[in-house]
């Protein structure tokens, strides 16, 4: 992480020990300002207009909710357009950071519910610059789950939601969250599930619940009980329409929502 991304990082999470979360208007060599939709627009100094760039695309919904595979598809149809498009995913496990979450998650290791959460948020910020340098140089960013599920997992377990969210403070915002809906009791009857310490019947459930309370009005919702081909052709639609906002020069903004 930058030097800027250590300051944000550690000063989000003392100011979660306070009453309120405080943070710096000034970051990453850019102006930053509260504007009336929510997250933190950033515009560079003496810029007035915006360039063209990459769009921000979240994909989030419960475990084995069928994400990674319609990242994939997303991420082939876009290239076939001609986009400039790459596929993420959070945790990222190649990272230090993320191998001792990889870890965890395997049921390899044990960590506290307050350090695994930091964890996973100190894996965002790990990519945050990166991140920033590609959505500028015009590349879309298909991002299988992001700081929503740190938030939804964490909250699950009975840990505050807003101390959940205050790491996050300063990461990029997505310019488009989708949310691939599926009752917990249905995405356990899918393939594969119970392999890794959060896919628990009970748990996904309170992580349902979470994720009612985080999603808003900007959240596309899709039923992902449906065909995958009926999924990837909504998924499409709506994601098109936010990459030719963000080539149209849409600022980038950042986290939190208020």
């Amino acid at each position: 992480m930058t030097n800027a991304c250590h300051f944000n990082f550690f000063k989000a999470i003392g100011s979660a020990r306070g009453a309120s979360v405080r943070h710096s208007l000034r970051s990453f060599g850019t102006t930053v300002y509260l504007s009336k939709c929510s997250s933190r627009q950033i515009h560079m100094e003496g810029s007035k207009k915006c360039d063209s760039r990459g769009a921000l695309i979240v994909l989030e919904g419960l475990d084995r909710c069928g994400k990674t595979s319609q990242c994939s598809r997303l991420l082939s149809s876009l290239e076939k357009s001609g986009h400039a498009v790459e596929s993420w995913r959070f945790p990222d496990r190649n990272t230090g950071v993320g191998q001792m979450i990889s870890s965890y998650l395997a049921n390899d290791s044990h960590l506290d519910d307050r350090a695994i959460h930091l964890l996973f948020s100190a894996n965002r910020w790990e990519k945050r610059s990166l991140m920033e340098s590609k959505l500028r140089s015009g590349t879309t960013l298909i991002v299988d789950r992001y700081s929503f599920s740190g938030v939804a997992f964490s909250s699950a377990k009975g840990l505050d939601m807003e101390w959940c969210k205050a790491p996050e403070i300063g990461l990029l915002a997505p310019d488009l969250v989708v949310y691939l809906e599926i009752s917990p009791e249905q995405a356990a009857e899918r393939g594969g599930y119970g392999g890794e310490r959060y896919e628990k019947l009970e748990f996904q459930k309170r992580v349902a619940e979470s994720y009612k309370t985080l999603r808003d009005a900007t959240w596309k919702i899709i039923d992902a009980t449906l065909p995958i081909e009926d999924v990837e052709k909504q998924l499409r639609e709506i994601v098109m329409e936010s990459v030719l906002t963000c080539g149209e020069g849409k600022p980038l903004s950042e986290l939190w929502p208020k």
